[in-house]
């Protein structure tokens, strides 16, 4: 077995001209590695950290973990939302102790009993009298996130102050992004999903946006789920054998960065993944909700909009899944296990009917006992068990339609995307010079 150590440069085989792509499986198994992608990654990213709608009037909060830090999300009482790191200026302690809430005017930490208000100033100290004239209260307000943007109520935020602006790092995938947000007046449906599993972050990266397994892993979606509810196998815009990206026009793209999709946008696409369903169990919803969209953006872009961009990764770890209306983010916690959140992001403008049959067929598929999630646990925990073998066996095999094979179904060049901007942060500390093909 080869010991590569810390040197990152040798950790992929990416031969453009004879159409091979391999990923040293040291990558998903080496602490030294994790710790690598923590300082090059994580720390030098934009994360993304919530929706506004989460909290959506002056006092709501939520709070949560984004790459290993507590923050809390808050609509402040100036309007303002802020990303405050959630840890007491005295002796560390959280500040915020529920994952949510509403009408709040201050924080206060349980240890002490200091106090801040929504602003994150610090506002109340018991026992003040006892500091020096030195100690200056003005200066330990709670600390906000290095870097905090607000994209169209998708809250992002980065640890590193220098961090390059929000639009130059989503290159090519904003517009994808712009895509989804103009479904509609877009939400976080309430409460989400939190999960955990065990096996490496990057195979989830793979996972989602894998049309491959689809037939296989997901067979008893095909063969009952969708008979079941009267679609019948291989609906018209749902996956078929081997492939997420049957829809013509719906070939998968390197979009700079490491940003990745399965699907372009296109007008020409038959329907999006959930389009039978919806046109079985909410048609009058489905038309109103069509009509707006028409209405707002004309026929062609509508159609974009509604069929959405498959799968696509925001790099590193957000996910967003059109065709099941997901939001999605992981992180390690060690190399064999990662901690996960998952969210249904709906258009407020559907009607009742239309915004149940979404709800159902997000649960159906995305839900902890529907199709996929746990089939794709299954799978991701069943590599990493395999991967015990890596100092046998050293490489995983990502070459599918390079050289722009595409006869034999799903191309892989999606995930190869992410593994060459994962590897030049690792190399060298930057943007890949170019993750295509």
């Amino acid at each position: 077995m080869a010991d590569f150590g810390h040197n990152a440069t040798e950790l992929v085989i990416d031969d453009k001209e004879s159409g091979i792509f391999r990923i040293h499986r040291s990558a998903f198994v080496d602490d030294d590695i994790l710790k690598m992608e923590r300082e090059k990654i994580f720390d030098k990213a934009w994360l993304f950290a919530g929706h506004v709608s989460e909290f959506p009037k002056p006092g709501d909060f939520i709070t949560r973990t984004v790459a290993g830090r507590p923050i809390i999300l808050v609509h402040s009482d100036d309007g303002e939302i802020r990303a405050l790191m959630n840890t007491c200026r005295h002796r560390g302690n959280l500040v915020c102790r529920e994952h949510k809430g509403s009408n709040a005017e201050v924080f206060r930490c349980f240890y002490h009993g200091w106090i801040y208000n929504t602003r994150g100033e610090l506002k109340g100290i018991p026992g003040e009298e006892a500091y020096s004239e030195a100690f200056d209260r003005e200066s330990l307000g709670l600390e906000p996130a290095p870097r905090m943007h607000n994209y169209r109520g998708c809250i992002f935020i980065s640890y590193d102050p220098e961090m390059e602006d929000f639009e130059s790092y989503m290159a090519d995938a904003l517009p994808l992004l712009d895509n989804t947000l103009d479904q509609g007046d877009m939400e976080f449906v309430e409460g989400h999903f939190k999960y955990s599993m065990r096996a490496n972050w990057k195979l989830l990266v793979e996972n989602s946006m894998d049309g491959y397994h689809f037939a296989f892993t997901h067979e008893r979606f095909i063969t009952h789920f969708l008979p079941d509810v009267g679609l019948g196998a291989h609906a018209e815009g749902t996956p078929g054998p081997g492939s997420t990206e049957d829809n013509v026009g719906a070939l998968p793209a390197a979009l700079g960065n490491g940003h990745a999709t399965i699907a372009l946008p296109n007008a020409n696409r038959a329907s999006g993944a959930a389009t039978p369903y919806l046109e079985r169990y909410a048609p009058e919803g489905l038309e109103a909700y069509r009509k707006m969209l028409a209405a707002g953006h004309g026929k062609d872009k509508a159609k974009m909009i509604e069929f959405g961009s498959g799968n696509y990764l925001i790099f590193p770890n957000l996910m967003i899944i059109d065709g099941w209306f997901v939001f999605r983010t992981f992180y390690p916690t060690s190399p064999d296990y990662m901690e996960i959140n998952g969210w249904a992001c709906m258009p407020k403008e559907d009607s009742p009917e239309l915004r149940k049959a979404r709800l159902e067929w997000y649960m159906g598929f995305q839900g902890p006992g529907g199709f996929a999630t746990p089939d794709d646990v299954e799978g991701l925990e069943g590599c990493q068990m395999g991967f015990k073998t890596h100092k046998e066996v050293e490489w995983s095999d990502i070459s599918r339609g390079m050289n722009g094979n595409t006869k034999g179904g799903s191309s892989e060049l999606q995930m190869r995307a992410f593994w060459r901007e994962w590897h030049a942060r690792l190399a060298t500390g930057q943007h890949a010079v170019d993750t295509n093909d």
